[in-house]
């Protein structure tokens, strides 16, 4: 039996609506998950035998030289020195975050990033103070009242589209303000990027020429790339470094060949068929269109991205317009509370570049009258 108060927890989430439950996916049209470009359900790999396990870690005799291969292929794709291949993004930000700093060393964060760039911050012995979410004279304000000159490393840390939000950073700003502090480095999430910005999906820092002045990028796998896994991008120093220091790296089963063939014919598809990219593009500025017409604009928030938010304060609230809408045929799923703040609940609607005109039409027009 759980302890008392692990029940009493338990208890909190009932009485608030906000228990977690799993749930099988039921056939209905897809607008809740991370599959962007329908990557999960059309990758093909070669024909031929790959183990089932990789038999141990990297460092013993979970290595292959097929791991070293698409690496390389993975690094020429995103226009790097190296890429090092994780097991998922949780693994990367938290490895890359726990190795890189020590008590003498300043993390600076957006308040609003993934769990695991917090619990990878929570693993290192950095001071660590969050800024205001995208808000860079925020964070330039931080900077300039605790750099303080020391001999101190310090590691900005963002994403490039924030998963519940659906928005982005001004990165050009947000380099040129690292660049102008001594010892500063920016690590910035691609995980809801890569497949989604560039004429070959291949994230908003190379879409927009800045990758060259980035420590360090986190991309994963399991959502536009509908794979599994996830690569840190980087110096060569950068990658020798974790493989000696990073802890999720070091300690663990390798990511295993079948799942690393199944990156590199991702990476292939993108680079074979950009008109998918562009195919969800488009889906993402006729969707855009039609929250105007419809009269939403002041529920949704801003975004260009495939990650679309319809606010509706109130657990119970936004539960049930997802029940209506889950009725309709329609998968998309109520964000609750504590997962983002009280007064913030939302749906989050995710685009594809399978999803029609007509779907999205239909979705909205059935938001419209239940709101």
């Amino acid at each position: 039996m759980l302890p008392d108060k692990l029940y009493r927890k338990i208890g909190l989430r009932h009485f608030s609506g906000s228990l977690r439950k799993l749930s099988e996916v039921q056939e209905k049209i897809d607008f809740a998950s991370n599959d962007y470009l329908g990557f999960s359900n059309s990758l093909k790999i070669e024909h031929k035998h790959f183990p089932s396990g990789s038999t141990g870690s990297r460092l013993i005799t979970g290595h292959s030289q097929f791991h070293t291969q698409v690496e390389q292929q993975i690094a020429a794709f995103h226009d790097v020195e190296a890429a090092l291949l994780f097991n998922s993004g949780y693994d990367a930000n938290l490895g890359v975050i726990s190795s890189l700093t020590d008590r003498m060393d300043l993390i600076l964060y957006d308040e609003k990033v993934h769990a695991s760039i917090r619990d990878g911050i929570q693993l290192s012995k950095a001071k660590a103070l969050k800024f205001k979410h995208n808000d860079l004279d925020h964070l330039k304000i931080l900077l300039e009242k605790f750099h303080d000159g020391l001999d101190r490393e310090v590691y900005i840390l963002t994403e490039s589209v924030f998963s519940m939000d659906g928005n982005s950073p001004d990165l050009a700003r947000l380099i040129e303000i690292t660049a102008s502090f001594k010892n500063a480095h920016l690590i910035l999430d691609e995980a809801h990027s890569l497949g989604v910005h560039g004429n070959q999906g291949e994230g908003l820092a190379q879409s927009l020429n800045l990758h060259k002045a980035i420590f360090a990028r986190i991309i994963t796998y399991g959502k536009a790339m509908g794979a599994h896994g996830a690569s840190v991008l980087g110096s060569e120093d950068l990658k020798q470094y974790l493989i000696n220091y990073s802890r999720s790296f070091i300690y663990t089963t390798a990511i295993p060949p079948h799942a690393i063939a199944y990156i590199q014919s991702a990476y292939k598809k993108l680079q074979d068929q950009p008109e998918i990219v562009k195919q969800l593009q488009e889906n993402i500025a006729f969707f855009n269109k039609c929250i105007v017409r419809m009269g939403l604009r002041l529920r949704f928030r801003e975004s260009v991205t495939p990650i679309q938010i319809c606010i509706i304060p109130d657990n119970h609230k936004v539960k049930q317009l997802s029940s209506v809408l889950q009725a309709k045929g329609f998968d998309v799923r109520a964000i609750l509370s504590p997962t983002v703040p009280k007064g913030e609940e939302r749906l989050r609607i995710c685009l594809h570049s399978f999803n029609t005109k007509y779907e999205m039409q239909d979705l909205l027009q059935l938001l419209a009258k239940n709101i």
